[in-house]
């Protein structure tokens, strides 16, 4: 299981999570030493350069992997028509992070006012690099359907069970992991608590589970996705990574 958050870069994060005198070069080792994923944001707007990706690498341990969003060029510009091209250039980019082990899944967040087109999607899919994990995250609930459904689990691609104030993806499971986007602004510790349950419950049937809390300005989604994997996680399992 993997829990992180959208993002590491936030000083507003001490002192509950990163010591008060930390410099914020050393915020990623910080994060890495206590949670074993991050969603990787940067990437929706730019294409990371060679030095950055490899100071994300040297600064994490092995076990511990980047679940990079898909380039915004791909997805709100271009809306995934005609995407061949970007999409080569966007996997380019991030090839290093596959070559290291260290590439988790690949999200791609359509915009909430993109509306179902599952021809478009298939296409789109059929674009896609093979051997590598896929997640969708629609914000429009007209893609909550059972074509687009079998569409992902043709291919096993995650549809991403994202909840929010605005919508909440039911959790319908199209591949051998699920990724999970916790993005409601509060959660309680009984709220964590029960993500774990049902992780728990996920784990045992042989999947994997990638769980980002929202980040925002406050250290409570670093916090909660550390207390979720205390929680869901066996101790031996722990104690590896």
């Amino acid at each position: 299981m993997y829990a992180g958050t959208s993002g590491f870069a936030y000083p507003a994060w001490k002192p509950a999570f990163y010591p008060a005198k930390l410099k914020a070069d050393q915020f990623l080792n910080h994060y890495a030493a206590r949670l074993n994923c991050v969603e990787i944001n940067y990437t929706f707007r730019r294409l990371p350069a060679a030095t950055t990706r490899a100071k994300w690498v040297e600064a994490t341990p092995a076990s511990f992997v980047f679940a990079v969003k898909a380039n915004m060029r791909i997805t709100h510009i271009m809306r995934l028509k005609n995407a061949g091209q970007a999409t080569e250039i966007f996997f380019k980019a991030i090839d290093p992070l596959r070559t290291s082990r260290r590439l988790g899944p690949v999200l791609f967040q359509l915009p909430p006012a993109m509306k179902c087109d599952a021809a478009l999607l298939k296409d789109y899919l059929d674009l896609l690099p093979q051997g590598m994990r896929y997640a969708f995250e629609f914000r429009h609930e007209s893609w909550l359907t059972p074509e687009v459904y079998d569409e992902l689990r043709r291919r096993n691609i995650s549809l991403c069970v994202a909840e929010s104030e605005k919508l909440e993806v039911p959790e319908v499971i199209t591949a051998d992991f699920v990724y999970y986007r916790l993005r409601k602004p509060d959660y309680s510790a009984e709220d964590v608590d029960a993500i774990a349950a049902r992780a728990r419950e996920m784990l045992a049937t042989g999947r994997d589970l990638y769980l980002m809390f929202k980040h925002e300005e406050t250290p409570e989604g670093a916090l909660n996705a550390e207390r979720l994997l205390r929680s869901a996680t066996p101790p031996t399992i722990m104690a590896e990574t």
